[in-house]
């Protein structure tokens, strides 16, 4: 038996004063009543009630019980209900953990709003570039991109947004050094590497030829870090539009080579741990986050990076 369902039985047959009244407030048979509270009895090892054919009553032993049995249960009442609401009100200490440059152009303006709109729930906001273990560290929501796919079985990702990754430099720079007409020029030029790519410091040449590497005096670890060394004229890199977007759209980084080296997409998701159970908080700020980029006018389309090449 459930030992849980026998102490709310003991708790209404004491209130009452009868295994009748317990089990109407408990939507059983009055049989099934008394079995809950012997099964009670033989889990603690002592009588509980002492049973007439005209009235039940608590022993000594059974008051004692029954009077920290109100309390605990009191407690347990209360935090059922607060875990209720939660599930239906958005309420407590939401953990976001953000990609830098992303958040800090556009999902900070869209928290302050949240916040806004859902005055019960304290956003706590991580800016970082880095990967983060969402349950080991205690997150409740990451916003991620990545060209290759979220692929962790675990997690429940939500895709909010669209970006592209595209090489790209300032106008001042290909003014100095030239503009790159080929892969294979690329080899001239000076490279801005980022410490967390893999991979994408290679890229291929023309029909049979090797790949031509990539390499430059700078390599940054923070995408917009990165960004700023290419508005300052030292080199090409590549970057994402969720970075670069408002950048590309005013003139001041121009994307190269879109024929050789096409856009590739950057999938931007909302990644949080379960679909079941997920609380309100959660809810509501990824359906917030995923209307407000819904419309995809924060950055270029792939329209208009090409446009913005020629």
């Amino acid at each position: 038996m459930d030992t849980l369902v026998s102490m709310k039985v003991f708790r209404y047959v004491v209130e009452v004063g009868s295994f009748v009244g317990a089990a109407e407030r408990m939507e059983m048979s009055a049989a099934m009543a008394s079995k809950h509270v012997m099964h009670l009895e033989q889990q603690l090892g002592a009588r509980l009630l002492n049973r007439t054919t005209r009235r039940v009553a608590p022993t000594e032993a059974g008051r004692e019980y029954h009077e920290r049995l109100a309390q605990v249960l009191a407690e347990l009442d209360e935090a059922e209900q607060a875990v209720s609401a939660a599930s239906i009100v958005p309420q407590g200490r939401l953990r976001v953990s953000c990609l830098s440059a992303f958040g800090l152009r556009y999902v900070m303006a869209a928290v302050s709003d949240y916040g806004a709109k859902y005055p019960q729930v304290t956003t706590e906001v991580e800016l970082s570039d880095r990967v983060v273990e969402l349950i080991e560290e205690g997150f409740d929501v990451a916003i991620r991109a990545s060209p290759f796919g979220l692929k962790s079985s675990s997690l429940i990702a939500r895709q909010i947004a669209t970006a592209h990754i595209v090489l790209c430099a300032s106008p001042d720079y290909l003014r100095r050094h030239g503009t790159p007409r080929t892969v294979e020029d690329l080899a001239k030029h000076n490279f801005v590497q980022y410490t967390n790519t893999q991979s994408l410091d290679w890229l291929p040449g023309g029909p049979g030829a090797p790949r031509v590497a990539l390499a430059g005096n700078l390599v940054v670890g923070h995408l917009e870090a990165q960004r700023v060394v290419v508005l300052s004229g030292s080199g090409i890199a590549r970057l994402g539009t969720e970075v670069i977007g408002e950048d590309i759209a005013e003139g001041r980084i121009v994307p190269i080579l879109v024929d050789a080296v096409p856009p590739r997409e950057l999938p931007i998701h909302a990644v949080y741990a379960s679909r079941r159970h997920v609380s309100a908080k959660v809810r509501s700020f990824v359906d917030f986050i995923a209307e407000r980029f819904s419309g995809g006018s924060l950055w270029p389309s792939f329209d208009e990076i090409l446009a913005a090449a020629r």
